[in-house]
Formats: C-alpha cells, structure tokens, sequence
C-alpha cells in the first residue's frame, strides 16, 4: 500500500471520527454513536462507506475483543482489552489529542483500514 493511500486512509479516518461522540464509557466498554441527523449524512456523502470501514478496521485492532453494532441508535459498542488500549485513548483520539495513546490507537484503526481495503 503506498503512503498516499495510506495518508488519504487516515485522513478519511480522522473526518469520519470527528463525527462520532462519546455516549458511555467505563474500563474496557464504550459505546459511540454518530452525533448526525440523516439528511446531514446524505450531504457528507461517503459517511456510510466510512461508517463501514471505520468498523472493519475497529475488527481488525489488536485489543478489541466485541462490537456490536446498532443501526437504529447509530451506535457502536466496543468491548477491549484495556490493558492492550488504555482507557484514555478513546477521549483523546475523539478530541483530537494528540496523546500517545490516541495516537496508537489511530495508527492501529488505519491499518485496520488498510487491511479491509487489500482484501
């Protein structure tokens, strides 16, 4: 994969995670929904395809052990392994913090990208 796919993966990544929030979280347990109406998703266009490939790549991260998916709620339960994903990791990549832990956890949903993409 060439580092211009990869650079356009992590920015599709970052435009698709600016609009999912934080609705619960305890240690090893969060759940985010996509904070949009419906026709405000239809402008974005792609958000759908993002929305798929942002949990292929959830899948695909070392650490996380479930999801489950919520269509109707526009919702997404991940269940991880918080020694592998610390539980800091998840506010600081949706506030877009640049922490350590943010950063790996983004790194490692942009591979997971990628690797959907090559299949």
């Amino acid at each position: 994969m060439s580092g211009q796919s990869s650079a356009a993966t992590l920015e599709s990544l970052r435009r698709y995670i600016a609009l999912v929030a934080i609705a619960h979280h305890i240690p090893g347990r969060i759940r985010l929904k996509l904070g949009i109406g419906a026709e405000t998703l239809r402008q974005i266009g792609h958000a759908g395809i993002e929305a798929g490939r942002f949990g292929s790549a959830l899948g695909a991260v070392p650490g996380i052990r479930r999801i489950q998916l919520n269509r109707l709620a526009r919702s997404v339960t991940v269940e991880y392994d918080n020694q592998t994903i610390p539980d800091r990791a998840w506010p600081d990549l949706l506030a877009n913090r640049t922490s350590p832990e943010a950063v790996a956890l983004l790194g490692r949903l942009r591979d997971g990208c990628l690797q959907s993409i090559d299949i």
